[in-house]
């Protein structure tokens, strides 16, 4: 364990050389095509028994009545007492160029205080968009994996109960597509901005559009996107699928990445270190208390007495200085190696090392 980040850090350089090339596709998107979030509120009823308890949750109560008020049922307030409904919050994400009629998978999670939302059946529930309108209509059985059982002593539970899904359970009505045809220029945005990427993309579609196209179309705005002119008489589709299967190689900033929470630590292939001693050790102080019992003589009037006895003792480990001097990612693992230290005393070093200004990248600390 204390040399598995290292170890897995090592195991992706291996996996993927230096100077790879990746296709356009892969680390590009399309300016303007993008998924939209989708939200609701509903009721899902059918439950056996483990719906919302509706003295605590009032707006389950005060969802039935409207719902029922609309279908022409009168109901006071305060007459509900059913436990098989429960208020729920629907989400589903649209994808773009999504057509009226397409189907959509929709999750489902408890607002109330119900136990379990399996066996429930999800009632119409219109999921809107940012800007107010609905554009999904949710209904379903809603199926769920997790699972909670309770008794007087004990309770078991495996998995949300309270959340689940409804594959294919949203109706797209209203059309979300759009007619990349109308414009003559397009924008392609990096996953990972860098000015050298944005630049090599550029350049292979230009060459690319210099044999095809007879003359260059695409330029480096800046280091997050590349604009490309449509030529004239070639749809976007087709221009699209072209140059996404063009391959360039990709450029990125030095960077170490630390996750202190779980330990991990993931480290660049462009970071480089100076030479640089390193120390690193730890005192551990151990106090025990080992209390003895003193007894009186036979016969004597003398109470049995309980003394106190305290040992202290104190450790140091480690110590040994170390130089670490990285020019290349393999010799750096390999210094760090070298020192068998687990991961948090190499992100303590990392930390040092970057104070120290030894460490040339950017260091991430999440």
């Amino acid at each position: 364990m204390k040399r598995l980040c290292l170890a897995l850090v090592a195991l992706l350089l291996a996996v993927a050389p230096l100077g790879a090339t990746e296709r356009i596709k892969d680390i590009t998107t399309v300016q303007g095509l993008r998924d939209n979030q989708l939200v609701g509120y509903g009721l899902v009823i059918g439950l056996s028994g483990t719906g919302d308890s509706l003295r605590n949750a009032p707006f389950t109560e005060q969802s039935m009545r409207s719902m029922l008020q609309r279908m022409g049922v009168g109901v006071e307030a305060g007459t509900l007492r059913a436990r098989n409904v429960a208020a729920v919050v629907v989400t589903a994400t649209l994808p773009p160029f999504v057509a009226q009629g397409s189907r959509l998978d929709v999750t489902v999670s408890s607002m109330g205080d119900a136990s379990s939302l399996a066996g429930g059946m999800l009632a119409m529930t219109p999921l809107i968009a940012a800007d107010g309108e609905a554009y999904v209509v949710a209904q379903g059985p809603v199926m769920v994996t997790g699972f909670a059982a309770a008794g007087q002593a004990e309770a078991v539970t495996q998995g949300v109960p309270t959340s689940g899904r409804i594959p294919n359970g949203g109706l797209v009505e209203k059309d979300n597509t759009t007619d990349m045809n109308g414009t003559r220029t397009l924008a392609l945005q990096l996953n990972n901005p860098d000015f050298k990427t944005a630049v090599t993309v550029a350049d292979v579609i230009n060459a690319h559009a210099r044999q095809n196209y007879g003359g260059t179309i695409a330029e480096a705005h800046d280091f997050r996107s590349v604009v490309i002119k449509r030529p004239e008489k070639m749809s976007a589709s087709r221009l699209l699928a072209e140059l996404g299967d063009l391959t360039v190689e990709v450029d990125g900033s030095a960077r170490v990445v630390v996750d202190e929470r779980t330990g991990t630590i993931v480290i660049g292939d462009k970071v480089r270190v100076k030479p640089v001693a390193v120390t690193q050790g730890s005192i551990t102080v151990r106090v025990t208390e080992t209390p003895q019992a003193s007894q009186p003589n036979p016969l004597s009037d003398g109470e049995t007495l309980v003394l106190p006895e305290t040992d202290v003792g104190v450790a140091q480990t480690g110590g040994h200085v170390a130089m670490l001097q990285g020019p290349t990612i393999d010799e750096l693992v390999r210094g760090l190696n070298q020192m068998g230290l687990k991961p948090p005393g190499i992100i303590a070093i990392l930390q040092a090392i970057k104070t120290a200004g030894a460490l040339q990248g950017e260091l991430v600390v999440q």
